[in-house]
């Protein structure tokens, strides 16, 4: 997909050029100042409850998500590998000053947080948004490290951007300074650029961690599209790939899918996209909407001081274990 004809000549288009949607009003966390149980033929695209987004004063007007797209409703993902509803033993997520777990290592050329157990013989790239090391993503990443009690992965996290993330307050886009900005981060790092490294990544982290036999890879946001260009390779290394309220989501990715693949959009995702991209996928395949949840719920702009966000933030993590848990 060129982002080049959706550069931004408004604000909206700002959005859309990023793959972003201008974010309502939140708390904004600076990040540390260190360094469906499923199977090809069948698949379940599921609503998450949406609540009265009436009573939200700070929505921005001119989101379409200010109104639902459609009646919502609340799903569970089947128990996997013999596991329980409850398998995963994710702790009380922190909403304010999360203290890492993991630690930085040089690997590849990139700076990256490793997180995990030294015995774990799974390994999970997680392609961050385009914030960078944000404590929600961190929190994140420790908690796919070791939150599943049958199954412990090593979860690693390049820095692609050379310590320049994009800017937070660059949105909303609002400005021509903010969308010119924008414009030129996603110009100088584009998905196809990241998804080229990815391979000769991974092979610096297997020759550094040999113990890791099979492998997994996350993205959220850009790093969705990142996912959806690495795991359409025919020759890819990973056997499962998850996007979370994925940018760019273009139905012509997925053809080429076959590991198994989970994406878990927002409200702000367009939904036709995401039931054109579940279509077009012939591999094993959860597909979810979290029908009242910002874009960047799982990462980066995600309000974990609200409690609603908090529990859906939960409850999406402990859906990836269940699905990793099964293919990977």
């Amino acid at each position: 997909m060129s982002l080049s004809r959706h550069l931004p000549r408004s604000r909206r288009a700002a959005a859309v050029a990023s793959g972003l949607i201008t974010p309502p009003a939140s708390p904004q966390v600076r990040p540390p100042s260190s360094l469906s149980n499923t199977n090809a033929s069948t698949s379940t695209t599921t609503l998450a409850q949406t609540r009265n987004l009436s009573s939200q004063p700070n929505r921005n007007p001119l989101s379409p998500s200010s109104t639902p797209r459609s009646t919502c409703k609340m799903s569970t993902m089947p128990a996997q590998h013999g596991h329980s509803e409850a398998c995963c033993n994710i702790p009380p997520v922190v909403s304010k000053g999360y203290s890492a777990k993991g630690s930085y290592e040089e690997l590849g050329g990139f700076k990256s947080y490793v997180t995990g157990p030294k015995d774990a013989t799974k390994g999970i790239i997680s392609i961050f948004d385009i914030f960078g090391f944000y404590p929600q993503t961190l929190q994140g990443a420790d908690i796919l490290a070791t939150a599943d009690h049958a199954q412990t992965y090593k979860v690693f996290m390049p820095d692609w951007f050379a310590g320049e993330p994009c800017p937070l307050e660059w949105f909303p886009p609002d400005t021509e300074e903010k969308q010119k900005g924008l414009g030129a981060f996603f110009q100088k790092n584009p998905p196809p650029g990241v998804a080229a490294k990815v391979p000769g990544y991974v092979d610096a982290v297997s020759a550094k961690y040999p113990e890791i036999k099979s492998w997994a890879i996350i993205g959220f946001c850009w790093g969705g599209k990142v996912v959806s260009l690495v795991t359409s390779k025919p020759d890819t290394v990973f056997k499962a790939g998850v996007e979370c309220h994925p940018a760019m989501v273009d139905p012509s990715d997925a053809s080429g899918i076959k590991v198994p693949l989970m994406m878990l959009a927002s409200k702000d995702e367009p939904p036709e996209d995401v039931h054109k991209f579940e279509a077009s996928l012939s591999g094993p395949k959860h597909v979810e909407i979290f029908g009242d949840q910002i874009h960047g719920w799982m990462a980066a702009r995600s309000d974990l001081e609200d409690e609603r966000v908090r529990s859906e933030y939960t409850r999406a993590y402990e859906t990836v274990l269940k699905f990793l848990s099964k293919h990977v």
